[in-house]
Parts: structure tokens; sequence; C-alpha cells
């Protein structure tokens, strides 16, 4: 499949992106992935991991601070404990690997005191660089996996009870999760998800989303067509009802209707961030 046709296919409408772009790898791998969330129980090798984490963190960081780390989750009943704090509790268990990325602003605080330096910069900006740099390491991570042929899943719902995933994970203050993954080899090839069209998320010169409605509509009506969304299916239907006009802008929307994790915040603070 040509890097055009990839590109129709993960946004659903015709496009001359990509006619002219040469076969490559990287990008039909980005183009094509797909979340996994069933896996064979073959093993993944362990220089083979190792070589993955290698990858994940020779990725971007933010002025060479390198504030992500990853905790790694090889004991099988703290596994299944953490994939009990998800709503989708049995493939995070029975996932090959689970890995839990972290922001990790203790590294450089611990470095500063011990070169007897003050630490300015405590504040918003310090929370945000350590949670973009584990970020970054994730999704390099992703990248990387998917290339040689296994299948990943980030899983952020690990954090709808977060003083119990870092009570699990032992977590040191300035140490936070960001998301778990699991990763494994695909036992099933998933689906790929439609993504909102680019006229959507890539601006030019300033933020501009005058035509938004209609275009989040019509990218409702292509996504409903292919993963057609049944009434017993819809989010909270006890709180909504049912509605033939559901797609991803009401399934997303219904979503953020509840609250959850509003104890984030204030656990962040608890973790020794300034947010401010």
């Amino acid at each position: 499949m040509s890097i055009n046709e990839q590109i129709h296919q993960r946004f659903g409408i015709p496009t001359e992106t990509g006619r002219t772009v040469p076969p490559n790898k990287t990008l039909s791998d980005i183009l094509g992935r797909r979340s996994c969330r069933s896996y064979r129980p073959d093993p993944i090798p362990e220089d083979l991991l190792q070589t993955l984490f290698a990858t994940a963190f020779s990725a971007p960081s933010k002025s060479d601070l390198q504030q992500a780390c990853v905790i790694r989750i090889e004991d099988k009943v703290k596994q299944r404990r953490i994939a009990a704090l998800s709503p989708h509790p049995t493939w995070v268990a029975d996932a090959p690997v689970f890995l839990v990325w972290c922001g990790d602003s203790r590294r450089i605080r611990r470095l500063a005191e011990w070169k007897e330096h003050s630490f300015a910069n405590d504040h918003l900006d310090a929370f945000m660089n350590a949670a973009v740099d584990a970020g970054i390491a994730l999704q390099t991570f992703i990248v990387a996996a998917e290339s040689v042929g296994l299948g990943c899943c980030p899983v952020s719902q690990i954090r709808d009870h977060i003083n119990a995933l870092s009570a699990e994970l032992e977590l040191p203050q300035w140490v936070f999760p960001v998301a778990g993954l699991c990763v494994g080899w695909p036992a099933e090839q998933g689906a790929i998800s439609l993504r909102l069209p680019l006229e959507v998320t890539v601006h030019v010169d300033h933020y501009d989303d005058t035509e938004l409605l209609e275009q989040v509509a019509d990218y409702d009506h292509r996504r409903e067509a292919i993963e057609r969304t049944p009434p017993e299916k819809q989010r909270m239907v006890e709180q909504f009802g049912t509605t033939e006009e559901y797609g991803w802008s009401e399934n997303r929307t219904r979503q953020y209707a509840i609250p959850a994790r509003a104890d984030f915040g204030h656990y962040i603070i608890n973790q020794g961030f300034k947010l401010r």
C-alpha cells in the first residue's frame, strides 16, 4: 500500500497527500498503527526489550535534562493489582510486558543538591517538562516496538486511582505516572481508527477553528459508517440515553461530562510540585 493510500485509509477521505512520497517503512508503520489488546503468550527476548528501552531513551529531551523513567512490572501479582485499577483489567493483566512511564523531576533535584546548586525553577514548568519528556519517550518506544512486529497499547486509566497506583510503584516525591503500556506479540490484528482531518488539527500562522463543527460532523459520519456504535454500546446511557447521531464527538463529550481523576492535581502537589 502506498503512503497516499495509507493516509486515505487513516483519515477516510480522498487526498493527494503523500502521492510524491516514496515508500518508507517508518511512515508506513506509523500511518498503519493499531492499538493491540490481545497478545500471544510468546515472551519478548530480553535483548530486544533492552534495545527498545535504549531506543526510547534516545528520544528528544527538554534541554537534555532527561526527566523520564519507566517502571517495568515483572511481578505478575502486582501487575494484576495495577490492572484492577483500570476499567479494562483483563488485557492489562494479561500483557506479556507491562510498563509504567513516569515523569521524573526527582533526579535533577537530587543532582542539584549534590552539586550544591539551588533549584530555582520549582514551578509549573518543572512538571510540564517531566511530563512531556515521559510522553516523548513512551511514543518513541511504541514506534520502535511496532517496527519489529510487537503490538502496544497505552493505558491512561491506571491513573484513575492515582494514590493506589503510586503506592504500588513506591513513587517518591517529584516522580509521577504518565501512562501504562501493554506490549506483546499480537494475537490478532486491531482496527485502524480514523483520525480527525488535518484541517482540524493543522493551523497556519494562527489558531482557527471557524469550521470546527462542520468538519467534526463530517468526521463523525465517516467514522460511524465504519465502526457504528449500537445503542447498547453507547456511553453512559443511564445519564444520556441513546441517540441515532452517536459519533466520536458524542462519545468523547459524554466521557468528559463526568468528573474523572479530579484528585490528580492534588496528588501532583503532594508529590512536591508547585503548579504556579
